[in-house]
């Protein structure tokens, strides 16, 4: 049995990650979405928040499960039993890092290997930051994220602005 684990911030999940959980659940036995603190991001959603759109979105899919986790991802690969850390790639931009991610994880733990994915093409432009920056700007991101993604995104921008 392939167990691997799929870590991000998912600030919010967009399509792009959609297709690599969709394609990673295919390919292992089961896939554990790895919702992780990442010290150097101040995230739109609480954990919770990310959790839970993450689930909702993910619910159909029978192998897959989300937690939430803070530090290495290779640490928590270990102890969850996973041997896979599942990785996206948009573009030649994100191999060199990923590839040193990778490297970092296997010298860690030489028992747990790194699956690179590349992005379908219409997502290879696509990241949680560009989506937070146009619902910012009241652009139409109906076509980037989950339906439900949507609601919770367009929801929290306008709960901001009223903060204002």
């Amino acid at each position: 049995m392939v167990k691997a684990v799929y870590p991000g911030s998912f600030d919010p999940v967009t399509n792009g990650h959609m297709d690599i959980i969709k394609r990673a659940a295919r390919i292992v036995d089961e896939l554990i979405i790895v919702v992780s603190v990442n010290s150097a991001k101040n995230p739109m959603f609480s954990m919770d928040e990310r959790l839970q759109m993450i689930g909702e979105v993910t619910k159909e899919i029978p192998n897959v499960r989300v937690m939430s986790f803070e530090g290495l991802t290779v640490e928590c690969a270990r102890r969850l039993g996973a041997t896979v850390i599942i990785r996206g790639l948009r573009a030649v931009t994100d191999f060199e890092n990923e590839m040193q991610l990778a490297q970092t994880n296997h010298y860690i733990d030489s028992g747990i290997d790194t699956m690179f994915l590349a992005t379908g093409l219409e997502y290879s432009f696509l990241s949680s930051t560009i989506v937070k920056e146009l619902a910012y700007y009241g652009s139409d991101i109906s076509r980037l994220v989950p339906g439900k993604v949507e609601k919770m995104v367009n929801d929290k921008i306008k709960n901001i602005s009223s903060q204002k």
